[in-house]
């Protein structure tokens, strides 16, 4: 496939790197080449399968509206911009496209949803919950996409709000904790990434899963078709 990856930071560098050793062709736009998605023409998407981006919460927006205009499918891995789910969505399905999102694109984080599905039955029994998210120093999202799909996968067991604490700091590539404690016993549930290539590896799949697709997915529920 002909690939067009937004965004060369940590994760978008692995991305390209992955989907070059998986036989596509990568072309990337770097933020100061694309100032409010003025690069993505229907010129440059023309040759384009998909597109995958990787940027920040200020860029993602714009990039999604001229990936729509220019009907691309698109592949989302950037986080803090969920709030405009439902009116991306609406333009998604008005063009007619495939569009996948994620708050995390790693597959052991996908079955760590899985798990806190499960415990978060918990604070049906005395329990109270609390989630902790700890990334590295220049992540400008806080609370993380993924700490925020765990509080909202814990709201829909159990109508709990379970409080996010957020740590900023070094170079953390990502860690998840949900710690369930009563008068008897405390829970701990923990995900920690130990490298960013496993978000990568999920991006690159997503992009082969969507090529062709129209429809508008959350990875969360496709992985396992991958």
């Amino acid at each position: 496939m002909n690939l067009l990856l937004l965004g060369r930071g940590k994760t978008g560098s692995l991305v390209a790197e992955v989907a070059t050793h998986r036989g596509h062709e990568v072309r990337v736009l770097e933020a100061e080449e694309n100032p409010g998605g003025s690069a993505l023409t229907s010129d440059l998407l023309r040759v384009i399968d998909v597109v995958i981006d990787f940027t920040t919460p200020d860029a993602v927006l714009p990039n999604i509206k001229a990936c729509v205009r220019a009907k691309k499918n698109m592949v989302v891995g950037t986080t803090g911009w969920h709030s405009d789910l439902p009116t991306i969505r609406q333009l998604v399905d008005e063009a007619r496209i495939g569009f996948l999102y994620g708050a995390n694109f790693s597959i052991g984080v996908n079955l760590f949803y899985d798990v806190v599905h499960t415990g978060a039955t918990a604070l049906r029994h005395q329990y109270s919950g609390q989630i902790f998210e700890r990334h590295h120093a220049n992540k400008k999202d806080a609370p993380s996409g993924t700490a925020a799909e765990l509080q909202r996968l814990i709201r829909d067991v159990t109508a709990a709000d379970v409080e996010i604490t957020s740590f900023r700091e070094g170079d953390v590539v990502g860690m998840h904790e949900l710690v369930l404690d009563s008068p008897n016993d405390t829970i701990y549930l923990c995900h920690d990434a130990k490298s960013r290539r496993g978000f990568a590896e999920g991006a690159v799949k997503a992009a082969e899963w969507l090529a062709g697709k129209n429809g508008f997915f959350n990875f969360r529920d496709v992985w396992q078709q991958f």
